[in-house]
């Protein structure tokens, strides 16, 4: 196996492109380490982007923020800035893991991993964030929710790499929360997961949102219909039960050890109604 540690973005797409076995990328490493030490993947080169200049950045940009790709957990939460903008992307990204965990994890780490449990990717969804990618073919900018393809794949393409996550800015009188369901009080993976994100206007009136599920089908899902449910309205009881039915709908969950296909179905509408509330109450403050 070969470590490098390249200086350059360009330099790791080069190296990434150009080998002929099994490359991976190491930010934070939570994943990558865990499957290797799982014999799960035996790499042939591990290509460790930290040293590349912005990857431990958090940098304003067009009244958002853009969250280099080794800013670990711990960093994003300590971001006074960040909170205030996006509360429900911070606090998804903090349910991964332990305080260890924390300390290393990263967004475009639970992103690339693919999985549709993972907590930063339906908030990031929701948020609907950017990802900035560098390959043997330059720069391009990509939506968050177009990388995971299906579990443990996505569409970046050979020598690909995320460098960086833009959370876009937002008007006033917005915000977004993120709920999940797990067995346990903490350290566990969604059984299902919902992110909300929506702007008020001044008289309460809802003017855009988005709605994303988590762990309830192949990959995240942004449901247009639940978003569609509480647009134009005042968030009234009716609406709001409206858009927990599209969520329910949009379901297409599996049965397996840790909740059955009517379980996720159910309880994914009711965190997506929870979520509203909450962001309703954000939204609400910054009106």
């Amino acid at each position: 196996m070969q470590y490098i540690a390249p200086a350059t973005a360009k330099e790791a797409a080069s190296l990434l492109h150009a080998s002929t076995g099994i490359a991976r990328v190491l930010a934070g490493g939570t994943d990558l380490l865990v499957q290797m030490k799982a014999g799960m993947i035996e790499p042939d080169l591990i290509v460790d982007i930290k040293k590349i200049k912005g990857m431990k950045d958090i940098t304003p940009e067009a009244g958002g923020f853009r969250i280099g790709a080794a800013v670990s957990g711990t960093e994003l939460g300590d971001h006074a800035g960040v909170c205030a903008l996006w509360p429900g992307v911070v606090e998804a990204f903090e349910l991964i893991g332990s305080t260890q965990v924390q300390g290393r994890c990263t967004m475009a780490g639970n992103l690339c991993n693919a999985s549709p449990a993972g907590d930063a990717v339906p908030a990031m969804v929701a948020a609907n964030a950017i990802a900035r990618i560098v390959g043997p073919d330059g720069e391009r900018d990509c939506p968050v929710q177009d990388i995971p393809v299906s579990p443990g794949k996505t569409s970046l393409k050979k020598g690909e790499f995320i460098t960086s996550i833009l959370l876009p800015a937002r008007p006033k009188g917005s915000a977004d929360a993120y709920l999940r369901f797990i067995p346990r009080t903490e350290m566990d993976i969604a059984v299902c997961s919902a992110g909300v994100s929506l702007t008020l206007a001044a008289d309460g009136t809802c003017t855009a949102a988005r709605v994303s599920l988590g762990a309830v089908a192949a990959t995240v899902l942004l449901v247009e219909d639940a978003a569609k449910a509480i647009i134009g309205t005042k968030l009234d009881d009716a609406s709001v039960a409206k858009l927990e039915a599209a969520c329910s709908a949009a379901c297409k969950p599996i049965t397996d050890k840790r909740g059955t296909i009517e379980f996720r179905t159910e309880v994914a509408g009711v965190l997506a109604r929870r979520a509203t509330r909450i962001a309703q109450s954000r939204a609400g403050e910054r009106t």
